[in-house]
């Protein structure tokens, strides 16, 4: 039997998919995990998600509906994590292709469950931005989720909706969400991440890494994103939660107002009425001005002295924890120097990593080249 995990959000939410497969159900890998080709600009240069004309290589599998196996490829200019999660993983990644609005992703899914025949179906969103109204002030990126909720409640299966690790997209807080989630389904252990861990050295996802680091013990403030958001790092944070599907789309205004959408461009126009903005404008917004950015060599020991600065100023606002790609931007780098960034700060100081955060010192740390001055 197969088993369909719907991943509401980016790659994120699909390896966080593959996490919660093999906790919930084993790990025979037999499942099928729809999901977006949505990188962000970390990894792809293009604003927005990728759709199947953006691949090579892709696999039919029903009339509207392509997987990506492990040979496909975006084409260039674009980017996509997919590919490599599915060389790395167990899993079938079937693709989301939003480009035909809510029907056209209603259309795709109920293919997938004719062909498929699940013997369950989860809509898994990792921190709970699928429960979002749409007016609230810290939300960014509701659009993917509203997207395949609108979808989902449209298609005649049963469908099990999921939140794990509430609050940890820096959407909608902890405290936001407790009153809207429904029973515990699970709390991740670090068993649970054993078997995505390859994965996390090298994708970019913050809000599934942290989920994976706090399902490992780790409990503070993370700071996350280009604006630098702390997110709490609790008790609460490797929880799986259900919620009721029905009651998810009363709440998400904007799920409701893009039920019989057609196209992706009607969809972001009631984002933009809804909730004031569209997040793939942001996208256009910051891709135009990357693409103005030279990219300079890294210089280690000027990066190195750059992250004692920002690790002094963190500490003071609180901060125990940040991500690579926090890291990253604050430091002005580059997106494609993300790994070496990694392995710089993590060669000099392994025992600040948190795999796959960087934890703040509570003092600075000599590097190895200052040891005997």
């Amino acid at each position: 039997m197969t088993r369909l995990i719907v991943a509401a959000g980016g790659g994120g939410d699909a390896v966080a998919a593959a996490m919660l497969d093999a906790a919930l159900y084993g790990d025979d890998g037999n499942a099928v995990i729809f999901t977006y080709a949505w990188d962000r600009l970390l990894i792809d240069p293009l604003p927005g998600p990728r759709g199947v004309a953006n691949f090579t290589g892709l696999e039919p599998m029903t009339p509207a509906v392509w997987s990506v196996p492990a040979t496909a490829r975006p084409i260039a200019p674009a980017g996509s994590t997919l590919p490599r999660l599915a060389a790395e993983l167990p899993h079938a990644f079937a693709l989301i292709d939003p480009h035909h609005g809510a029907e056209g992703i209603t259309r795709q899914l109920e293919e997938l469950v004719n062909r498929l025949e699940p013997e369950s179906i989860d809509l898994l969103d990792v921190g709970g931005d699928i429960l979002a109204r749409g007016d609230e002030p810290t939300l960014k990126s509701p659009l993917a989720d509203a997207l395949i909720l609108a979808a989902c409640c449209q298609v005649n299966a049963p469908i099990r909706l999921l939140v794990a690790g509430p609050g940890l997209d820096g959407e909608l807080s902890a405290d936001d969400l407790r009153g809207l989630l429904g029973p515990l389904v699970h709390t991740f252990t670090a068993k649970d991440v054993e078997p995505i861990s390859p994965a996390l050295e090298w994708h970019p996802s913050e809000a599934t890494g942290m989920l994976a680091a706090t399902a490992r013990g780790v409990r503070g403030t993370c700071e996350v994103r280009d604006a630098g958001l702390p997110i709490a790092l609790t008790d609460e944070s490797p929880r799986v939660h259900e919620v009721d599907l029905d009651e998810a789309l009363s709440r998400n205004q904007l799920a409701r107002s893009i039920l019989a959408t057609t196209t992706l461009d009607e969809v972001e126009a009631q984002s933009r009425q809804i909730c004031g903005f569209s997040e793939i404008d942001y996208e256009r917004n910051k891709a135009a001005w990357l693409r103005d950015q030279p990219t300079m060599p890294m210089d280690p020991e000027a990066t190195l002295s750059q992250l004692d600065q920002f690790e002094a100023e963190a500490r003071s606002r609180g901060v125990t924890h940040t991500t690579f790609r926090h890291l990253t931007e604050t430091l002005n780098l580059n997106g494609s120097q993300r790994h070496d960034l990694r392995q710089l700060v993590i060669n000099n100081r392994p025992d600040q990593y948190d795999a796959p955060l960087w934890r703040l010192t509570t003092q600075r740390l000599s590097r190895p080249d200052e040891a005997h001055c």
